[in-house]
């Protein structure tokens, strides 16, 4: 996008000036809309799965930004030659369940015939333009708490391989499926500096976007981070999606990985993930409240990862 000129415009709270989840426009001094779309191809085997998983990533987005989802539109791209339309429904019915777990209507949507299958949708949610939660905005001193664990792109590409056992397969796609509402919901509730939802430039590639051109910078704990059964042993057979290299290529500038750390354990933190959790800076007299309240919440596997830091700024540094 760095190519198109950007708009101006006094109400548009964030645009495409910086990377942020989705574009928030102010519509009155108490309400702000929140826009996002996201769509891609079949990484489960099982097409309602795979429905439930793209509509959780789509919603995600909402979520990151401190807003509430209200509606939704289907994108469709499916080859009607070649595939069953029982794919397509099964597909279908799972984005609609997930949808109105959300509590969000379906409205719509729009399909075209394309060789290669494709899903998602786009998101119209809502917020207070004062109480948006940007990516950037972390403070140093911040605690930072990821609320998934990292891997499923390792075990997608593993289950295309025919090298992951069901069990691993239905553990990512839980984890996957799993709506961030609920970690939104209490980091809003909490008061949070900074929030980013962990989806394909990986955990390192979006910590990155928090801190990129600010005075600001972050350690990661690698130990600390949480991570899906087997992703390990996958990662080291090999097991790594083109993706993961290309964020490790765009980010290295900004990325100091010790040696001490597990070459597995680097690859799962530039893991590109689908659906991955919510990345939330928050306060450090704040930090152990929010991570018992997620927990008691039923988001079990978030955990304090890090921290936000003033030097080197515009830095990640993995211990």
């Amino acid at each position: 996008m760095s190519g198109l000129p950007l708009s101006t415009d006094p109400n548009l709270i964030a645009g495409m000036e910086r990377a942020e989840d989705a574009g928030v426009y102010k519509l009155s001094d108490e309400l702000a809309i929140i826009q996002t779309v996201d769509f891609f191809t079949p990484i489960v085997d099982d097409p309602y799965w795979f429905g439930q998983i793209a509509a959780a990533n789509a919603l995600s987005d909402v979520y990151a930004m401190g807003g509430k989802p209200l509606t939704a539109l289907n994108i469709v791209c499916f080859p009607i030659k070649t595939m069953d339309i029982s794919i397509l429904k099964e597909i279908l019915a799972g984005g609609v369940d997930k949808v109105h777990e959300a509590g969000v209507v379906l409205v719509g949507g729009h399909s075209v015939e394309d060789p290669e299958l494709k899903y998602g949708l786009s998101i119209t949610g809502t917020v207070h333009p004062g109480k948006v939660v940007l990516n950037t905005g972390a403070r140093v001193g911040d605690r930072l708490i990821l609320t998934k664990p990292l891997g499923t792109g390792i075990i997608s590409t593993a289950l295309k391989n025919q090298k992951a056992d069901e069990a691993t397969v239905n553990r990512a796609m839980k984890s996957m499926a799993a709506l961030n509402r609920k970690a939104s919901e209490l980091m809003q509730e909490t008061g949070v500096n900074a929030c980013t939802d962990i989806t394909g430039f990986g955990l390192l590639g979006h910590a990155a976007e928090m801190i990129e051109g600010t005075d600001t910078g972050m350690v990661i704990d690698s130990a600390a981070v949480p991570v899906l059964p087997k992703a390990p042993e996958l990662a080291g057979m090999g097991m790594t999606p083109g993706g993961l290299q290309r964020n490790r290529e765009f980010r290295q500038d900004m990325v100091e990985i010790p040696g001490e750390v597990p070459g597995y354990l680097a690859d799962i933190l530039f893991d590109p993930q689908t659906s991955g959790g919510l990345l939330i800076a928050v306060a450090p007299e704040k930090a152990d409240a929010l991570l018992a309240r997620l927990h008691g919440a039923g988001v079990e596997e978030a955990a304090v990862i890090g921290e936000v830091v003033a030097t080197p700024k515009g830095k990640i540094t993995v211990r």
